[in-house]
């Protein structure tokens, strides 16, 4: 039978740091949702690694950037939490036309995420996304509260907060097949992923029931320093959502450095609630 895993075993038995796991990893169960803003275009483009990355721009002056939660219930890789600070950009060798890049989103050609931190819950993961993808992974603490009316994620880095954010259970459905498609930068090289998915997902546009919090740490600043609108422009929650992780490949060499923030040497906690108390 031709399933979406088929292709994706036998994989790579793949060492990175302290990590060893198998390639593609695959995703067969989470609860993932996202909140995305508008933000300042010259702000956003100053953070990208690459003049040949451009913001994803809804106008002249204005990008987006987005916070995408993820709590990682069955995975090759066990179960852990993430939370990606993210920018839409396209990749080319011109900035792209306004607005029809947030449209298509992997459709059109060269757009994708990058990648501005990434926190996870686990040294596994953190080791594995930092050598293999140059993904900005470090060490944090999550609390998830899954529940009829809303999916909310508390991170926090020991005693820090660093955000909180909390997306309501609204939106049109709509049926995805689009990849994900994610930019990241190691060892001075500029990394493409692609990231099959098959999924279903609510989209709220301006959403009531959003909320998000920032908190006093570098992650938090960073994307209060890209100028963020004081509301949502709009919320994404999956119904559901499988996926797998690849390998990427090298689209451009000697790009400028994204580390992110580095963080501790520790397991992190990972918390979840389906029903508030």
């Amino acid at each position: 039978m031709n399933t979406f895993f088929a292709s994706a075993r036998p994989g790579n038995i793949i060492t990175r740091g302290q990590a060893t796991f198998e390639l593609p990893a695959l995703y067969f169960r989470d609860d993932a949702f996202a909140l995305f803003y508008t933000v300042d275009a010259h702000r956003a483009k100053q953070l990208l690694p690459s003049d040949k990355l451009h913001p994803v721009l809804l106008s002249g002056k204005k990008a987006l950037a987005g916070i995408v939660a993820f709590n990682y219930i069955d995975t090759s890789i066990g179960p852990y939490g993430e939370v990606g600070m993210i920018i839409p950009v396209v990749y080319g060798p011109k900035p792209p036309v306004m607005l029809l890049p947030a449209v298509l989103e992997s459709r059109f050609p060269g757009f994708g995420a990058l990648v501005l931190h990434l926190p996870v819950t686990n040294t596994l993961a953190r080791d594995a996304g930092r050598g293999e993808w140059g993904y900005t992974k470090f060490i944090a603490d999550m609390r998830f509260d899954i529940t009829p009316e809303f999916m909310r994620c508390r991170l926090t880095d020991g005693d820090q907060p660093i955000l909180t954010m909390q997306v309501g259970r609204t939106g049109l459905v709509l049926k995805d097949k689009k990849p994900l498609v994610t930019y990241s930068v190691r060892n001075g090289e500029l990394i493409k992923t692609v990231i099959p998915q098959v999924a279903t997902y609510r989209q709220a546009l301006a959403p009531r029931e959003a909320h998000l919090e920032l908190g006093n740490h570098p992650m938090a600043d960073t994307f209060r320093s890209l100028g963020p609108s004081a509301r949502p422009l709009f919320s994404r929650y999956y119904l559901e959502r499988h996926a797998i992780l690849p390998a990427g490949e090298i689209v451009e060499k000697d790009v400028r450095p994204l580390d992110g923030h580095l963080g501790e040497n520790r397991q992190g906690l990972h918390l979840t609630k389906y029903m508030e108390d």
